[in-house]
């Protein structure tokens, strides 16, 4: 019997997936317990709207992605921090620090988890932080440290 999968079933399939299940196993627990449903033609046509309107979806994300990317390749953020007498900074900037002086400088919202510094920033003058917006995206932000 084709099913449908309405979830991931370790050992079974992948959400959305159309399996061939035995009767027994398709009636006694897949459709017990909502897990999936039978491959009928209509359940298969709105599987496919749904595949459509997911993929729109993901390239409308990208698209913005992309988008906010070029933008951000272009800006540059500063970030002021106290500093002892030979100029180095109390601490280090955190990707939090930058997101925080993104928002207020330039009005862009971005996770601090996107925001992925490779070596601490513990000395002032201007760094380059990546910033992965989408899985095929990653952006250059420049972030400016200057004295308080």
């Amino acid at each position: 019997m084709k099913v449908i999968l309405l979830e991931d079933i370790k050992g079974v399939g992948k959400k959305d997936q159309i399996i061939n299940a035995a009767d027994g196993y398709a009636k006694n627990f897949l459709f017990a317990k909502n897990k999936a449903i039978e491959a009928t033609q209509n359940n298969l046509k709105q599987l496919e709207n749904k595949k459509k309107v997911e993929e729109t979806r993901k390239a409308e994300e990208y698209q913005k992605a992309k988008e906010l990317g070029e933008k951000l390749d272009k800006i540059t953020v500063t970030v002021s921090v106290k500093t002892g007498n030979n100029g180095k900074i109390f601490g280090s900037i955190t990707n939090k620090e930058i997101g925080a002086a993104l928002k207020e400088q330039h009005n862009i919202d971005i996770d601090k988890k996107k925001i992925i510094i490779n070596t601490p920033i513990k000395a002032i003058g201007e760094k380059t932080v990546d910033i992965k917006l989408h899985s095929k995206v990653t952006s250059k932000l420049t972030v400016k440290i200057t004295e308080l």
